[in-house]
C-alpha cells in the first residue's frame, strides 16, 4: 500500500521560510513527485514537481526564484525550500507523485493528505 507521508508547514511571517518534506512509503519504483496547493477560493494549483533523478523540474511562475525543490538521491523523499514567502502563499500543500512525464502538471494524480502553511503580512 502506497502512503504520502508529509512533513513540515506551519506558520510563519512574510518574508520568511518554511520547509516541506514529503516520503513516498509503498512504492516499487521511483515516481514523479512534486508538490501542489490549495489556496482558499483557488482551484488547486501546482507548485513544483520533480523527476527521480532531479532532471527533470517545473515551478510555478508564481513561486520561480522563491521556492526550490529537490530530492533525496536515489530516495522517493521530496522537498521544498520555500523562502521570501507571502500571505497569498497561504494555502494546503499536498504531495503528489506520478508516473509518466514528471514536466506535465497533469501527471500528478496520487495525494497526500496536505500540510498547512500560513505566511501573516
Amino acid at each position: 500500500q502506497v502512503e504520502l507521508v508529509e512533513s513540515g508547514g506551519g506558520s510563519v511571517q512574510a518574508g520568511g521560510s518554511l520547509r516541506l518534506s514529503c516520503v513516498a512509503e509503498g512504492y516499487g519504483y521511483s515516481p514523479c513527485m512534486g508538490w501542489f496547493r490549495q489556496i482558499p477560493g483557488k482551484e488547486r494549483e501546482g507548485v513544483a514537481v520533480i523527476s527521480p533523478r532531479g532532471g527533470t523540474i517545473l515551478y510555478a511562475d508564481s513561486v520561480k526564484g522563491r521556492f526550490t525543490i529537490s530530492r533525496d538521491t536515489g530516495e522517493n523523499t521530496v522537498h521544498l525550500q520555500m523562502d521570501s514567502l507571502k500571505p497569498e502563499d497561504t494555502g494546503r500543500y499536498y504531495c503528489v507523485t506520478g508516473s509518466g512525464s514528471c514536466g506535465s502538471w497533469p501527471t500528478y494524480r496520487s495525494w497526500g493528505q496536505g500540510t498547512q502553511v500560513t505566511v501573516s503580512s
